[in-house]
C-alpha cells in the first residue's frame, strides 16, 4: 500500500514535459552548432519568455476555476501603453507609471469577472469582445504611433541582477527545496532534489553570461506567490473546488461568483505586469503589442499540465510550457526557418497536450 502511495506521487507529466523539453534543446543545439545551448543565447531565451509566463500564471488561476480569458494579449498591450504615455506623454513620476495600470489592470478585470460572474454572459464572450475593445482603446491612446521610454523605466526588461545577489537568492531556494526534500520520502524526493539542481544550474548559466534578467525574477517571485496563494489559502483551493465540480462547490457554501470575479481582477493586474514588462524589455509600447499573446499563455498553461476542463493545473508546469513554447521560438528562429512553421508546430504540440489530457482523464474515469 505504501509503495502504491509512493508511485502516486511521482510527477510523471511534469517527468516527461522535462524529457521533451531536453529532447528540444538536444535537437537544437545540434541544429544550430551548439549555439542554442551558449550561455547567451539562453540568457535571452529566459528573458523572451517573461512575459508569456506572467500571462501564464495567471491563465492557470482562470483556467483552474473552469473559466477563460480571451483578452489578455491586448489588455497587457493596452496597459503597457498606457504606462509609457503616463512615463514619457504626461511626465509623471515612474511609480505613477507602474502603479497606475495595476490599479487599472483590476478594474478591467472586476468588470469582466463581473459580466461573467453576476450575469451569466459565457467567459469566451465577454473576454473575445473585451479583447476587440481594448485592441481598439489601444490603437486609438498611441494613435499609431510607438512610444518610448527613457533609461529608467526599462530597468524591468533590460537590467541583469548582480551576480552575488543571484547566487544569494539560488542558494536560499535551494535551501528550501532541499528541506522539502528531506521531509519527503523514498521516490517523492526525486523532483525536489531534480529542482535543487536545476536551481544551481540555472543560476550559473546566468551568472556565467549577465546574470539573471530581472524579469526572470518577477516571474520566480510571482510564480512563487501564486503556488502559495493557489496550494496553500482558502481562496486557491476554492478555485479549484470549482472549477473540478462546480455544483458540488455551490452546495459546499462556497461563494463562486465573488471567487470569479476575483481571479478575473487577479488576471487583470498580471495582465498589467506582464505590459509593462514587455514594454519595457522591447523598449517601446506599440499598437500592436501583445496580440496573440493570449493564445501562447493558454498553450503554456495547457502544456504544463492545466486541464482545459478545470480543477487541475499548477503554476510550474504552465512555466515549464512557455519554457517549451519560447524554445521552439528561440530555436527555429536560429535555425532560419520559414515564419510559417512555428504556429505549425506549436499548434501540433497543444493539440497533442489537450488530446492527452483528454486521453488520461477518460481512463482515470474507467
Amino acid at each position: 500500500m505504501s509503495e502504491a502511495k509512493l508511485r502516486v506521487r511521482i510527477p510523471w507529466r511534469a517527468l516527461s514535459m522535462v524529457g521533451s523539453l531536453i529532447a528540444i534543446w538536444v535537437a537544437f543545439s545540434i541544429t544550430t552548432d551548439g549555439t542554442f545551448v551558449t550561455s547567451r543565447n539562453l540568457t535571452l531565451l529566459a528573458r523572451q519568455m517573461s512575459v508569456t509566463s506572467i500571462l501564464a500564471i495567471g491563465m492557470v488561476m482562470v483556467i483552474v476555476a473552469g473559466q477563460i480569458d480571451l483578452s489578455v494579449g491586448a489588455l497587457a498591450g493596452l496597459l503597457g501603453a498606457t504606462s509609457a504615455i503616463i512615463y514619457v506623454n504626461l511626465d509623471w513620476p515612474l511609480p505613477a507609471a507602474f502603479l497606475l495600470p495595476l490599479a487599472l489592470g483590476a478594474f478591467l478585470g472586476f468588470v469582466q469577472g463581473t459580466l461573467v460572474a453576476r450575469l451569466r454572459i459565457p467567459p469566451f464572450i465577454v473576454t473575445l469582445g473585451g479583447m476587440l475593445i481594448f485592441q481598439g482603446a489601444m490603437l486609438g491612446t498611441t494613435g499609431g504611433v510607438s512610444v518610448s521610454p527613457a533609461r529608467p523605466y526599462l530597468f524591468v526588461g533590460q537590467a541583469y541582477v548582480p551576480h552575488a545577489l543571484g547566487w544569494a537568492g539560488a542558494g536560499l531556494l535551494s535551501v528550501v527545496l532541499l528541506y522539502k526534500a528531506v521531509r519527503a520520502t523514498g521516490s517523492a524526493r526525486l523532483p525536489w532534489l531534480g529542482l535543487t539542481a536545476f536551481t544551481l544550474a540555472f543560476a550559473a548559466l546566468m551568472n556565467s553570461y549577465q546574470g539573471v534578467p530581472f524579469p526572470v525574477l518577477v516571474v520566480i517571485l510571482l510564480a512563487a506567490a501564486f503556488t502559495v496563494l493557489a496550494r496553500h489559502t482558502t481562496f486557491g483551493r476554492h478555485l479549484y473546488a470549482i472549477g473540478g465540480n462546480r455544483e458540488a462547490a455551490f452546495y459546499s457554501g462556497i461563494n463562486i461568483d465573488r471567487h470569479l470575479i476575483a481571479v478575473f481582477t487577479l488576471m487583470g493586474v498580471m495582465a498589467a505586469i506582464a505590459g509593462i514588462v514587455l514594454t519595457a524589455r522591447v523598449g517601446s509600447a506599440t499598437s500592436d503589442a501583445g496580440r496573440m499573446m493570449e493564445l501562447d499563455a493558454i498553450a503554456a498553461a495547457v502544456i504544463g499540465g492545466t486541464s482545459l476542463l478545470g480543477g487541475q493545473g499548477t503554476i510550474w508546469g504552465a512555466l515549464l510550457g512557455a519554457l517549451v513554447m519560447a524554445s521552439l521560438d528561440n530555436g527555429m528562429s536560429l535555425m532560419n526557418t520559414e515564419s510559417f512553421w512555428q504556429p505549425i508546430i506549436k499548434g501540433v504540440i497543444l493539440i497533442l497536450a489537450v488530446g492527452i489530457d483528454m486521453a488520461s482523464r477518460k481512463s482515470r474515469s474507467h
